[in-house]
Formats: C-alpha cells, sequence, structure tokens
C-alpha cells in the first residue's frame, strides 16, 4: 500500500488476496500498525518526486519586516507591556491564566498521535481499496497536522534555551535583555514563546487543511499569544518571535510533503479535496468490521 497522490487520493495497491491473519485481534492490530508506520515512514523519508515554487518574494519581505518588529519590540515595547501586565486587574489576569494552557502542544500533539495509532492498527491489507484510499489520505492529513506543530515545537524548545532570555517576572522587574544562554532552566526560556509556536502552527497547519476553520484557529491564536504576555511569561517580542518560527515551520513541513505529493500540490500547496464526514465514517466501519472489532 502507497500514501495517494494528492490530487487524485488513489491507492496504488495490489490486488485484494487471501492474507494469513494472527489468530488474535490484539496481534492483527499490532501487525497493521507495524506496518502502516513503516510504510508511511518511507512516504515521507522517500525522495522528492516534484519540485516545489521558491517562496515569493512578499513571503520573503514578511520575515525580514517580522524580524526588524520584534528588535523593535525589545527596544520599544517589552518593557511598556510587561509593566501594563502587572497592574492589569486580578480577575483580568485570571482569566488569562485559564486560557494560557490551551496554547500547550499536548491538547494537539496527543489527540493525533492516539488518532493515528487507531488508523494504522485499522487499515488493513483485506480492506477494499476504497476504505485503504480514505483511511490512507486521512492518516496522511493528521500526519501533517501532527508535524506541522511538533516540529517547529520541538525547535523552540531546544533553541529557547539555549538563548536563555530572562522571562518578565525575573528579578522582580522586566529586563528585557537579561539573558543565560545555555543555563536550561524555564525562567530563562523566555525567546521564543512555545505557547505562541503552538498556536500560531496549529492555526496554520488546520486552517490548510479545513479551510473554513481559518477564522476560528487565528481567533485561537491571537488569544493563546495576547495571554503569554497578560500572565507575565513571555514579552511582546518572544510571542511574535514564536509565531515566525511557527510559520517558518509549517510551511517547509507543507512543502515537505506538497514535494513528496502528499495531501498538498506541489505547483500552489494547495491542499487536495477534502475528505466528507460520511465517507470517512463509512471506511472506519468497514475498517472495523475487517479487522474482527465488530462482528
Amino acid at each position: 500500500m502507497k500514501v495517494p497522490d494528492a490530487r487524485s487520493e488513489k491507492i496504488d495497491s495490489t490486488p485484494d488476496r487471501q492474507i494469513a491473519r494472527p489468530a488474535s485481534l490484539a496481534g492483527r492490530l499490532a501487525e497493521n500498525a507495524a506496518r502502516n508506520f513503516e510504510q508511511w515512514f518511507h512516504a515521507l523519508a522517500h525522495p522528492p518526486r516534484a519540485s516545489c515554487a521558491r517562496p515569493s518574494a512578499f513571503a520573503r519581505a514578511a520575515i525580514l519586516a517580522t524580524l526588524v518588529v520584534i528588535v523593535a519590540s525589545m527596544f520599544l515595547i517589552d518593557a511598556t507591556a510587561s509593566e501594563w501586565a502587572r497592574h492589569e486587574p486580578n480577575w483580568f489576569r485570571g482569566i488569562f491564566e485559564r486560557i494560557t494552557d490551551f496554547g500547550l502542544s499536548g491538547w494537539f500533539l496527543f489527540p493525533l498521535g492516539f488518532f493515528l495509532l487507531v488508523l494504522a492498527a485499522l487499515i488493513s491489507p483485506q480492506s477494499t481499496r476504497l476504505t485503504q484510499g480514505v483511511l490512507v489520505a486521512l492518516a496522511a492529513r493528521c500526519g501533517f497536522v501532527f508535524l506541522a506543530i511538533g516540529v517547529p515545537g520541538l525547535f523552540v524548545t531546544i533553541v529557547k534555551r539555549v538563548i536563555g532570555r530572562a522571562r518578565p517576572y525575573v528579578g522582580g522587574h522586566d529586563d528585557p535583555f537579561s539573558y543565560e544562554p545555555f543555563v536550561w532552566r524555564p525562567e530563562y526560556a523566555s525567546l521564543p514563546s512555545g505557547h505562541a509556536t503552538t498556536a500560531v502552527a496549529a492555526a496554520i497547519a488546520i486552517g490548510a487543511i479545513w479551510p473554513r476553520s481559518r477564522i476560528l484557529m487565528w481567533l485561537y491564536a491571537a488569544t493563546i499569544m495576547i495571554s503569554r504576555v497578560a500572565v507575565l511569561a513571555h514579552h511582546l517580542s518572544d510571542v511574535i518571535a514564536g509565531a515566525l518560527v511557527a510559520a517558518i515551520g509549517a510551511y517547509l513541513v507543507r512543502r515537505w510533503f506538497a514535494a513528496r505529493r502528499l495531501v498538498f500540490s506541489p505547483k500552489d500547496l494547495r491542499a487536495s479535496a477534502a475528505l466528507s464526514v460520511p465517507r470517512i465514517a463509512a471506511a472506519l466501519r468497514a475498517a472495523i468490521a475487517t479487522v474482527g472489532l465488530k462482528d
């Protein structure tokens, strides 16, 4: 079984055949999962099958402009924003202290990882090609969102501790230019913001797959970014830097998929046609019946 083409979503599979299955249900599910994860890894590691267009001049200019904004914020805005946060009403900060935890990557990565594991266990060579095609296409989309959030997040987790910028609350007052590189302590892990990276990467990745969700996802991302400043966890420049890392990271993951004709077109990076909920539900029911979860 191979991952479907980004446009056709068809499966290039061997003809259906009788395959000896392990006697136990757990054995069948484990065998399916091992086989599928191996195939998915090879699909992602495969050399590019198509070339993607280079980033536009506008995109490159936007990156440079954002870098300028980050540096300018360090000099002109960060201390003022932190001072505002220190004098905000307790009820106001309390709201954002509850909201800000929704920027943790686990809200996305754990459910996506579990769902990918379920799909890997359910997709069987004994299923019809249509069932395999729908579920593999769904797995490719979930895998893209997982990596588009996880890869920038992992990068930020390492880099922020190497940079060692102090958080606004360190020392009792905000010093935007207080750094302790390589100390690997949470209070010196301010730049870039991990929550902002997660939120913006999620907004970009999910919006790329389901365009109708973009407004809601960007409202979510903006709220998380504001919350990080409001609870004195980050400077304004930290959250802008996190957003920039997220945008670049999600874009690179998207290009990686497109170059292998997975989910996105290499020509314009647009996602292939969406899978309908009834079609997904029918494929899941068929796969469940095939592996023997439901007799």
